[in-house]
């Protein structure tokens, strides 16, 4: 599902020059409206278009770089897995949380994607193709499952038919079901399935790899594996925010800025703190110790407590790329095969970007508010 949606990604951009890899950061916005994750929207659409990228002519290490930058999208284009556990935290509702983060998100993609623009261009990296109405309305066929995928889950979260929680447990029955049925169909077609899009036989498009019942443990081991890094993540963070606040940091974390005096002296010492937290801690313990510390001195001097949670998230997805950690940067070189800091130089170019959209929703309210009821 995750390579149809990167094919139709590539039909709508590959026309401009760096077309395949600011359609690998399209394709992590699409991504990340089903998997709610950025190591998964790295690790998924790093391996699949890393190797094209630099077959077409690409730097390795831009490829990879870019992997890694279109993952921080994961936890803001919704639904986002760090929303969920934010609104938890904050008493928050998570559907408004993720009415919030749509803009911003996309923001974050488009200011990639010109950074995408510029860098290519300076380098003449890429193959430019034809824009081609028809393979565009082919490629969206062929996604339909992706597209099928996101509305059902936005749907169902909007319309209170399901909690997010169990949004997550739909997608993965939607995904078990079509993998399942898709599989002895795929056989029956054999190689029309694998035909790239634009030769496939109108049947096939409707049509991806899936997987036999046999394999369906070994996918589950696979996600047990992604939760047991999370889970003690989480322990870990709850343990420190404790501890934290046994020795007072929150007092004297919340009396330097309050000391800062109006909304954004407080807001600009907030957003400090969430980057230098980011820079080395994942995003799960940076909300869990830092959000109930800063949210209610935002609160205090006016900050909307919708909008400051989106600033937050925001700076928290900077982290992603944001050395020494860098969790995406981690996984970019893993699935690439690029070593850590060779990534760095093309980084910092989607870093800066990354942070000028982030200014730009702090000052700019309406960015986050405008899709809300009621605003």
């Amino acid at each position: 599902i995750a390579k149809r949606l990167s094919d139709y990604a590539y039909a709508c951009l590959g026309w401009l020059r760096g077309g395949l890899a600011m359609a690998s950061i399209g394709a992590c916005g699409l991504f990340a409206a089903i998997s709610g994750s950025n190591s998964a929207t790295t690790a998924t659409i790093g391996s699949m278009l890393h190797p094209e990228m630099v077959k077409g002519g690409y730097d390795e290490r831009f490829s990879a770089a870019t992997a890694a930058a279109g993952g921080t999208v994961g936890i803001i284009i919704p639904p986002s897995i760090i929303f969920i556990v934010y609104g938890f935290l904050m008493n928050l509702e998570v559907g408004q949380l993720f009415l919030a983060g749509i803009i911003p998100g996309v923001l974050m993609v488009v200011a990639m994607m010109l950074v995408c623009f510029v860098v290519c261009t300076v380098n003449k990296w890429g193959i430019l193709t034809n824009l081609s109405i028809s393979r565009v309305i082919k490629t969206a066929i062929g996604a339909w499952l992706g597209f099928f995928a996101i509305g059902l889950v936005l749907w169902g979260i909007y319309t209170g038919k399901f909690s997010p929680t169990e949004a997550a447990g739909v997608t993965v029955g939607f995904g078990i079901i079509v993998g399942v049925i898709c599989f002895p169909i795929n056989k029956i077609m054999g190689s029309d399935a694998d035909l790239p899009i634009d030769e496939k036989p109108v049947s096939s498009m409707f049509v991806v790899n899936g997987f036999t019942i046999q394999e369906i443990p070994s996918i589950v081991v696979r996600s047990a594996q992604i939760t047991g890094i999370l889970a003690p993540l989480i322990a870990v963070s709850v343990v420190m925010q404790q501890i934290l606040s046994l020795l007072g940091a929150q007092e004297t974390i919340g009396g330097l800025v309050t000391s800062m005096g109006g909304y954004y002296p407080v807001l600009f010492t907030a957003m400090a703190m969430v980057f230098i937290a980011g820079m080395i801690l994942e995003s799960l313990p940076v909300t869990i110790i830092m959000a109930p510390i800063l949210a209610p001195i935002a609160a205090s001097v006016g900050v909307d407590p919708i909008h400051f949670a989106v600033i937050f998230l925001v700076g928290a997805s900077i982290g992603f790329i944001t050395p020494p950690y860098g969790l995406n940067l981690y996984v970019a070189s893993g699935v690439t095969g690029v070593p850590y800091f060779r990534l760095l130089r093309y980084s910092t170019m989607y870093l800066g970007s990354l942070i000028a959209v982030w200014i730009l929703v702090a000052l700019t309210p309406e960015l986050a508010l405008s899709l809300l009821p009621n605003q």
